[in-house]
């Protein structure tokens, strides 16, 4: 029956051209159907393997907590880094299509690896972590290779009348990295807690369902193989755009003094490069100069704890059809026009009021209790007097014991409230309860306002980047361009490590430090979008064409 079904779908597509490549009778190419199911069955696969990671250093390696966290970071920064390595391969040597595939087979590999390396029976505590380790790096490798090629993949698949498409495609590509998060981050704790093998957790099993879903990914991507349009890669374009540079700079260096100056400083490689490389080199270097203050936005919102990123991919899930199916053609309607960096900036407005509701929130809980567990001991018994105070502050369910061990039990101690303790002893011990400061009565709902504004922000931000670092690109550098996206995150990261473990700054206070950095941020990144120009590459590309074909006709009748 499957094998007749792929007859009829091969016949469909032979027999009637004009609808092949659209989805029922819309303007989406078909072939995006299986990029979006191979990005869902990815991020399941990144994300449920991750969601363990802490966990399995801490009670399977037996790591200690600094050394788990700081391995935990070196991995996710990783993840952001090799992009760039991705982005090369397939814009100078493979192409996309062929990089996706092989990084996918590292990526596999990778999952593979650090499945047995969870297999208790599978040698030494130093296999496993020479297993653990090496899957990770090449799980880091897969993950972040192919970021920046599927991304731009699918955004090849349109022809450029499209825009607007194309322009929701980057939205259910977005949708369908948070269904994968979301899901993978339920099911594999559900399977490495519940399910027993080995004499304990089966980190084995929650492991390998990630690394069955990264054969599922890969697997849905060949399969749609022939309904894919390519673009093939054009030599070593990076390779090609670092000696531009580095000529102009020379050129610039040598020539300024004596000849007239130019109008970009990049002119001064006329002499050696075509024009159309030039005006590449531009267009990717304003977009990336436009990318230096990005880095912040992360910085706020990587600070997730596991339930609110849960939360988070949930909440995108509702908000992306509601963006783009309601509010942003409610915006056009009202006259105003929305343009991507526009966009950018209120998403970074969302997630700094986002931080600032969390510092309200922190600041109005009263946390004034030591985290230390002490007991209360009656130090003397006197014949002359029947009372002998001693005092201290508890947290909730803390029993209290006497020198002689019988044990008083003071009820239900509320989170947030400290008690002074009397002891009496009249025959027995008999404790007597005083409230000094009244228990923590800040509702749980009032963190729902930066859950919703930091999920808008999200919205407005990450998506919209992703489109604009792909309409922005010129055809030979689209991963590129995707890749210098995916750096922001990894530098937000950095920021991170660096205010919040460097700083020890009290709760409160590094959220509102993040909030007015982030502020600050976003008025400098408006200002550099008032003056950036809008470019169209495909328009471009015509241009160049039309003007070789002219010099083309006039230097043959020249000839």
């Amino acid at each position: 029956a499957v094998f007749k079904l792929k007859r009829w779908i091969f016949f469909f597509i032979l027999t009637e051209p004009g609808l092949i490549k659209k989805i029922f009778g819309t303007n989406y190419p078909v072939s995006i159907c299986f990029i979006v199911v191979n990005e869902f069955c990815e991020r399941f696969s990144y994300y449920g393997m991750k969601a363990l990671l802490t966990l399995y250093f801490l009670t399977y390696l037996k790591w200690d907590k600094d050394l788990s966290t700081a391995v935990y970071h070196a991995f996710s920064g990783l993840c952001y880094f090799t992009p760039i390595l991705g982005a090369f391969i397939a814009d100078s040597w493979l192409g996309k299509y062929k990089t996706i595939i092989y990084l996918s087979i590292v990526y596999v590999i990778g999952h593979v690896v650090k499945s047995v390396g969870a297999i208790p029976t599978v040698g030494s505590t130093e296999l496993h972590i020479a297993l653990s380790m090496s899957g990770l790096i090449l799980i880091a490798l897969g993950t972040g290779g192919i970021k920046p090629c599927v991304a731009a993949f699918g955004g090849d698949q349109f022809d450029e009348e499209h825009t607007t498409e194309r322009q929701k495609f980057f939205s259910i590509f977005y949708m369908s990295i948070n269904a994968g998060s979301f899901l993978s981050t339920i099911i594999t704790p559900i399977l490495r807690g519940d399910v027993k093998c080995f004499g304990g957790d089966c980190y084995a099993l929650a492991f390998g369902v990630p690394a069955a879903l990264m054969v599922v990914a890969l697997v849905v991507f060949i399969a749609g193989s022939s309904l894919y349009k390519r673009t093939p890669p054009q030599g070593n374009v990076l390779w090609e755009v670092c000696n531009c540079i580095g000529f102009a700079l020379k050129n610039r260096w040598n020539k300024s003094k004596h000849d007239p100056p130019k109008k970009h400083w990049l002119d001064w490689a006329e002499e050696k490069y075509s024009m159309r490389l030039i005006q590449e080199i531009k267009m990717v270097l304003r977009v990336l100069v436009l990318y230096i203050p990005l880095p912040m936005f992360w910085a706020l919102f990587d600070q997730q704890s596991f339930y609110r990123v849960m939360l988070n991919a949930l909440l995108i899930l509702v908000f992306v059809p509601i963006f783009d199916l309601i509010i942003y053609p409610l915006v056009r309607l009202c006259g105003l026009k929305i343009t991507p960096l526009r966009k950018m900036a209120m998403g970074m407005v969302f997630a700094a009021l986002a931080f600032g509701a969390a510092t309200l929130v922190e600041v109005n809980v009263v946390v004034r209790m030591s985290s230390n567990h002490s007991d209360c001991i009656l130090l003397q018994k006197s014949t002359h007097t029947r009372q002998n105070p001693y005092c201290s502050c508890f947290q909730e369910n803390l029993n209290v014991y006497s020198s002689d061990t019988s044990k008083l039990n003071l009820g239900l101690l509320d989170f947030g409230a400290c008690y002074t303790v009397i002891l009496t002893e009249a025959g027995k011990i008999v404790p007597h309860k005083i409230e000094d400061v009244k228990a923590n009565n800040v509702h749980i709902a009032y963190q729902i306002p930066q859950y919703i504004l930091i999920t808008a922000g999200e919205v407005m931000f990450s998506i919209t980047g992703l489109e604009f670092s792909y309409s922005q690109a010129p055809a030979n550098m689209k991963s590129v361009l995707q890749a210098g996206w995916l750096l922001t995150v990894a530098f937000g990261n950095v920021i991170v490590l660096i205010v919040a473990e460097g700083a020890g700054l009290e709760q409160w206070i590094e959220f509102l430090l993040f909030a007015c950095l982030l502020l600050g941020v976003c008025i400098i990144f408006s200002v550099m979008a008032h003056f950036y120009t809008y470019v169209d590459p495909e328009e471009m590309e015509k241009l160049y064409l039309e003007n070789s074909k002219t010099k083309l006709i006039i230097t043959k009748r020249l000839m």
